[in-house]
């Protein structure tokens, strides 16, 4: 097993690619603990966690809130020990709307989760990697922070953001043995795309099977991913098998 003996955590791990990264990393043999806003979803995950033979640690939690945030590192270690895997899963899709009508507060809110979110958990989590001098951070953004995409601009500034602090991190934490590097899956199968068509097509007045066909065709493979073939990704950063990367975004998108 790739990752027999770690311990991570994983933030937005109650669905979809979280969920997916979660039970992958616990087929590969590590403890995880996991944080999202919904308990339901995070014990649901976690059974299935247990049952692959590992403990498994539900926290319900917000990481737009720095007290929070500190809460689940504290959480985490106290349970685990110690926090050799971080994945920032967490994000929101935010609204669907060109620049003229967003609201502040909708702006505010995608970039605290996604981006605000994301850093508060590195500055925590690296507080015991560096003491340690080893670790991995997998940061999760989106194809959408390698391109602009209208009527998404929250989202994509925040996953663009989220690339521009992966590079940053992995210079400051790479002199401490700890690697951070970052994955930007393209359109993935599940409930948040389907919002997310839906919510354009409303937003444009197409069709919705006319957005989803485009979605589905700027993809060389000509398919969206799976969530399993985006954790898989996360588990070879986790693992020794990526012991040479650092400051590396790695795009699991069909191609598109």
């Amino acid at each position: 097993m790739r990752l027999e003996g770690k311990k991570a955590l994983v933030t937005g791990g109650g669905a979809g690619i979280g969920k997916a990264i979660a039970l992958a990393f616990a087929r590969e043999g590590s403890d995880v603990a996991i944080a999202s806003r919904n308990r339901a979803n995070l014990d649901q995950v976690v059974q299935g966690i247990e049952s692959l033979g590992r403990r498994g640690l539900p926290i319900t939690a917000d990481v737009a809130y720095e007290g929070q945030v500190r809460d689940i590192v504290d959480e985490t270690l106290e349970e685990f020990g110690r926090i050799d895997i971080l994945v920032n899963n967490s994000g929101i899709p935010g609204a669907t709307r060109d620049v003229t009508q967003i609201d502040l507060e909708d702006w505010a809110r995608v970039l605290a989760v996604n981006l605000t979110g994301a850093m508060l958990c590195c500055r925590e989590v690296l507080k015991d990697m560096i003491l340690r001098r080893a670790g991995s951070i997998i940061n999760r953004s989106s194809m959408a922070g390698r391109r602009g995409v209208a009527g998404r601009s929250p989202y994509v500034a925040s996953k663009w953001g989220l690339n521009g602090l992966t590079h940053t991190l992995a210079l400051e934490a790479g002199p401490h043995n700890i690697r951070v590097n970052c994955i930007c899956p393209g359109a993935t199968e599940g409930e948040r795309i389907e919002r997310v068509m839906r919510a354009l097509a409303e937003a444009t007045g197409e069709p919705y099977e006319k957005v989803k066909r485009r979605y589905i065709n700027r993809a060389p493979l000509k398919r969206m991913v799976t969530p399993e073939e985006v954790a898989e990704c996360a588990v070879f950063l986790a693992s020794e098998e990526s012991s040479g990367m650092t400051g590396q975004i790695l795009e699991v998108s069909a191609g598109g």
